[in-house]
């Protein structure tokens, strides 16, 4: 299930986007109206776009472009771009956008990374609703658009690091997660939130065929963990709203722990006094905890954890401690070796 695969499209390190280009191009066509959609095509402001061997160029650029234009007319959209946030410097160049749509574990919809942006686009993310439940003071269910309307949106670019050891850097689009929590006014009886996400097999092909999994996903962060100012709650990427296979309409993203403890489109959060149950913790418990923390020195059952693989390149290097946000999330745990 977790071994790694050299996709067919892999590209040189050379051809990734730099941040400073993304940031000057999106700007650029802000002006114009274009936003993503031109930024996607790479065909403004000097940009040009990755190789794909062995595939049609036009065919993949022509099918970001869509899939961006499809949120255009979402709610929320109006709010793209959103401007630039607190900055926890990445160290690493932005991962091209056709890359990062490409290359999804997104089991809902199938197992195979390269096909979830496809399958993805049968799923319905709008209207969307919010169901809270437990120690809050506000629970109920809440239209999301009506929520963030009073949430002002900010940029953050974070490092991506997938348990399968390879990793991507992102321009998320979001809130901190502890403004959005804040706005149901959790009680002190809450020590940890638990996220579920979707359950709609008549849009979700893998919910519908796949065997051995329990649906919807379930994922749970210490209220510690989730309202530490690095994570966030996202409802963009790349300058708009995020597409449905980054995890429309709103996902978790907290960088400094592997990628599935970001679950994705996001319909209940529940406040809890006891610690909850994972998904892939009952799956599989001596593979992968309640923790996670991105660990070199912790190797993963099957496979080591010291590198990783960025994504686009080949580029192999060291990984880091709390994914190299050790300044801002390491007192959180006290215990986790650091050097």
């Amino acid at each position: 299930m977790h071994f790694l695969r050299r996709p067919g499209w892999w590209i040189r390190e050379s051809e990734v986007t730099e941040e400073d280009a993304f940031h000057s191009r999106r700007a650029f066509l802000k002006e114009l109206g274009l936003s993503g959609i031109a930024l996607a095509a790479g065909s403004l402001a000097g940009g040009s776009l990755i190789s794909l061997p062995g595939k049609s160029l036009a065919k993949e650029s022509t099918r970001l472009r869509e899939t961006i234009e499809r949120t255009r007319h979402w709610p929320l959209a109006a709010s793209f771009p959103a401007p630039t946030g607190r900055s926890y410097p990445a160290g690493r160049p932005l991962s091209d956008e056709l890359v990062a749509a490409e290359y999804n574990n997104y089991y809902e919809f199938t197992t195979v990374k390269q096909k979830v942006w496809e399958l993805a686009q049968r799923f319905q993310p709008w209207p969307w609703q919010l169901e809270v439940t437990g120690h809050a003071e506000k629970t109920g269910r809440f239209d999301l658009e009506e929520v963030f309307k009073s949430l002002n949106l900010e940029e953050r670019i974070y490092r991506f690091r997938c348990v399968e050891a390879w990793t991507m850097t992102v321009p998320w689009t979001g809130v901190p997660l502890a403004k959005l929590l804040q706005f149901f006014r959790p009680t002190s009886k809450a020590k940890y939130v638990r996220f579920v996400s979707f359950k709609r097999p008549s849009q979700a092909e893998g919910q519908r065929n796949s065997s051995g999994y329990s649906w919807p996903y379930y994922e749970a962060l210490g209220m510690d963990e989730a309202m530490n100012e690095m994570a966030l709650a996202a409802v963009g990427v790349y300058g708009h709203p995020l597409p449905v296979q980054h995890g429309a309409p709103l996902r978790i993203v907290v960088p400094w722990k592997y990628g599935f403890k970001n679950p994705k489109a996001i319909t209940r959060i529940e406040f809890v006094s006891k610690r909850p149950h994972t998904f892939w913790n009952d799956l599989v418990p001596k593979e992968y905890g309640f923790t996670s923390n991105v660990n070199p020195h912790r190797s993963h059952p099957r496979w080591s954890q010291a590198e990783e693989r960025l994504i686009g390149s080949g580029t192999v290097v060291p990984t880091r401690i709390f994914n190299g946000y050790g300044e801002w999330v390491g007192t959180l745990y006290p215990k986790e070796r650091r050097s």
